[in-house]
């Protein structure tokens, strides 16, 4: 039996951000990889999703400027687009095992299954080590319905030959919303299936209100309260039904989250699980001490995203390395991407609402300079401060851009900046950066 110091299982953001540092250190990493070195994230998740974004976002901006100058709006050439995207997705397999391999580390293909708290099996071959960290993500949920096998995912949706006239998705999280918005401004007639009556849960409603309103004027067909029965092939597509309801399409994709799969056979080492992932403790400890849990795997009140399981890979390296603090976390911004975005960071104003110790204050923008020269047709932003100190806790934007103010907001949270402090700044001018003046 080969022994290792660690074993990383999941070539991914979040595992190689443990295992390059452990290998630095002189440590003997293996690292196991059952699908495509480099992970979820860089292959076919928001990597690729956000260089679709590219000619999508250009796109709307040249509409929107049609009003202030521009001539013409430019059409999508899906094929093209795809070309593009499949440029820099097709190097990141080789790539990333080549860049493990390089580092002295052991790269494995094949499905990982524990034997025990510290032995691994891929295929014939078993592998022991010291520690073991467990970074597989998680995979796409499906309906539960008949016809489920007809059903495609985000995956299928960024690697597409051709965009279909007409589509669904299944779902009204970030992820549906996001691929709604790229497939309805390529040309597709597109419509949201929704369980429910609120889109993105996650987030502040008067922000979803705003961006279901942006994305309704593109024509995207939202469906309340439809509990599917079923899929099924008919003659020009496939046909969706529920009670009082059918809707046929092209094509379907299921964007109902992700959830872990039981392919580890975690219960063979004691780690011990629930409906949402692997329980950890504050080191990131499973059940079983040697072994670690990170990224979306995991059971965990912050934020399922990349940069979180790189940040968590990094922490356990250290703490493998001597560290003795526990995992203490930033605030962490999060995007919902499209012609218009929504971001959040820190406390939201539901969190404080009637909390005396904070002050909400919310203005909508589309009159700041910087949305007016991109001729936005909405934009707001909310700021969550603390009375006693001023602090920033928390914020929330909405517009085209608002992943680049959301940053800046993150910092001064993070850095416990006041927000009069902001006003002292002189930023680059004129930007959105500038324009913070007119809010805090």
């Amino acid at each position: 039996m080969q022994q290792y110091d660690v074993i990383v299982i999941g070539g991914g953001p979040g595992g190689l951000a443990a295992a390059y540092p452990l290998a630095q250190a002189g440590k003997k990493v293996l690292v196991v990889e059952r699908d495509l070195w480099g992970g979820t994230c860089p292959n076919y998740g928001c990597d690729p999703k956000k260089m679709l974004y590219s000619a999508v976002q250009a796109k709307s901006y040249a509409a929107r400027m049609t009003s202030a100058g521009l001539n013409g709006i430019p059409d999508i050439n899906w094929p093209k687009l795809m070309a593009f995207k499949r440029a820099y997705t097709r190097t990141v397999p080789n790539g990333t095992r080549s860049g493990v391999t390089g580092a002295g580390m052991i790269a494995v293909d094949g499905e990982a299954r524990f034997i025990d708290e510290r032995t691994i099996a891929v295929g014939q071959d078993q592998y022991e080590g010291q520690d073991i960290i467990i970074a597989t993500g998680v995979q796409p949920v499906l309906p539960n319905i008949r016809g489920q096998e007809l059903i495609k995912t985000s995956r299928d949706f960024l690697d597409m030959d051709q965009l279909p006239q007409r589509v669904a998705f299944i779902g009204a999280g970030y992820v549906s919303m996001e691929l709604a918005n790229i497939a309805a401004e390529a040309g597709a007639e597109v419509h949201v299936i929704m369980h429910g009556d609120r889109a993105l849960r996650a987030f502040p409603e008067d922000a979803v209100t705003a961006l279901q309103k942006a994305m309704k004027n593109a024509h995207i067909h939202f469906h309340e309260n439809i509990e599917l029965t079923s899929v099924e092939q008919v003659t020009h597509g496939l046909r969706l039904a529920a009670k009082g309801f059918t809707l046929d399409v092209q094509q379907v994709f299921a964007a109902m989250g992700r959830r872990p799969d039981d392919q580890l056979h975690l219960n063979r080492a004691h780690i011990k699980t629930n409906a949402h992932g692997i329980v950890v403790n504050e080191f990131l400890q499973t059940s079983a001490p040697h072994v670690y849990a990170i990224g979306d795997v995991v059971d965990k009140k912050a934020p399922k995203l990349t940069p979180v399981a790189g940040f968590e890979g990094r922490y356990v390296a250290e703490h493998l390395l001597g560290a003795k603090a526990s995992i203490r976390y930033p605030a962490i911004p999060t995007t919902v991407y499209g012609t218009l975005e929504i971001s959040k960071v820190g406390l939201s104003p539901a969190e404080v609402a009637g909390d005396a110790r904070y002050i909400v204050k919310t203005e909508n923008t589309t009159h700041w300079y910087t949305y007016n020269r991109t001729q936005e047709s909405f934009a707001s932003v909310t700021v969550v401060e603390e009375r006693a100190t001023k602090l920033i806790v928390g914020a929330i934007v909405v517009s085209s851009s608002a992943e680049s103010l959301v940053n800046l907001l993150t910092l001064a949270i993070n850095t416990k900046t006041p927000a009069d402090q902001v006003l002292k700044m002189i930023f680059a001018y004129p930007s959105e950066a500038s324009d913070l003046d007119y809010l805090v």
